[in-house]
């Protein structure tokens, strides 16, 4: 039987807006979880997760860490300027989403939180969104030392002291990313700790969230989408890990889509390569996973690249329902919302001691 063709509007659905989570739960672990990995899902509460899974799974990280990429300043004219920083390309430029009344020429200088001047030195291309800047020092330290946490557009307050905590995972280390992996940031130090005891495996990845992330997918058509690049990193000690799991029946247990992107995108070729390089994978219905077995995630935006990817992973038409029962029990939705553990279509689930 051919496989059903999906377009846009079938990753569309009404959300409540009181169900976008705007602070994070007081309690990493404490944020709920709906495991969908069985029929029929069963909600519980995130620390339940070591009592999902099985001895000799692997869980694997994204060990992006968030950068403060946010900066507030003025052009020489005293114009208003907000720079959203995407990547950091060399010791001082950067690539940023520049957003003033006017686009700054190639040659001016913005002058950034009062601190110290940027130089715009053009836009990447004709047609892109993108600026090129040069800092006076360390891009990284200037953003840390002056920058804003780069909260979500749906996230409508400023971001406060308590988003520079929370708005990362506990085991971030490498920073680079605009957007935090938000299925990490549902773990603590006592759940990683159960997940050990539990026999439970970690490995990580590196992918470096950008902002492209929140951009809207606009065709109906969705060959017709083109994704942002993003960077990643599959160390050799990660495939290694794998490929012990699989050889000794363990599942491997992405933790959320960014995760699953870096390891699938890694293992295109057919085996899982370690390496650095750029994806700009697109997963919809149809894809062949190679790797990942269970994915933890948060419940996304509608329209979205990452619902799109969910229901790729597990089958649209077991999270179309999936997500209509969420909204029914008031689970909470996007980066400080609640999780979900989904099963790749046809994966076999049952966990054991």
């Amino acid at each position: 039987m051919p496989m059903r063709s999906f377009t846009l509007a079938d990753f569309d659905f009404e959300l409540p807006p009181e169900l976008i989570a705007q602070h994070p739960a007081l309690e990493r672990s404490a944020s709920r979880l709906l495991d969908a990995t069985g029929a029929p899902a069963a909600d519980r509460v995130f620390r339940d997760l070591p009592s999902l899974l099985k001895r000799g799974d692997l869980l694997v990280f994204n060990d992006t860490r968030v950068i403060k990429a946010r900066l507030f300043g003025r052009k020489a004219s005293g114009g208003a300027v907000e720079l959203l920083v995407e990547r950091v390309v060399s010791p001082l430029e950067v690539l940023a989403h520049v957003r003033a009344s006017k686009s700054p020429r190639p040659g001016s200088r913005l002058r950034l939180a009062d601190a110290f001047d940027a130089e715009v030195l053009g836009r990447v291309g004709p047609s892109d969104e993108l600026y090129r800047l040069r800092f006076p020092a360390d891009p990284l330290a200037l953003l840390e030392a002056h920058g804003h946490v780069p909260l979500p557009p749906y996230i409508t307050h400023a971001d406060e002291a308590d988003d520079a905590a929370r708005y990362q995972s506990v085991f971030a280390l490498r920073p680079g990313a605009v957007a935090a992996p938000t299925a990490s940031l549902h773990f603590d130090a006592a759940l990683l700790a159960a997940l050990r005891e539990r026999g439970v495996a970690t490995a990580s990845v590196t992918l470096h969230v950008g902002a492209g992330t929140f951009r809207p997918v606009r065709s109906e058509n969705l060959a017709e989408h083109r994704m942002h690049s993003e960077w990643f990193d599959v160390p050799p000690a990660t495939v290694d890990a794998t490929a012990r799991t699989r050889a000794a029946g363990g599942r491997v247990v992405a933790v959320g889509t960014t995760t699953l992107r870096a390891l699938e995108s890694a293992a295109l070729g057919g085996a899982l390569q370690a390496g650095s390089r750029e994806t700009d994978i697109f997963i919809t219905p149809g894809f062949a996973f190679r790797v990942v077995d269970l994915l933890v995630t948060n419940f996304h935006l509608p329209r979205s690249t990452l619902l799109i990817l969910a229901s790729a992973f597990a089958g649209h038409a077991r999270v179309r329902p999936l997500y209509r029962y969420a909204i029914e029990q008031r689970y909470r939705f996007f980066s400080y919302g609640d999780a979900m553990l989904l099963a790749r279509e046809g994966c076999a689930t049952a966990a054991r001691p």
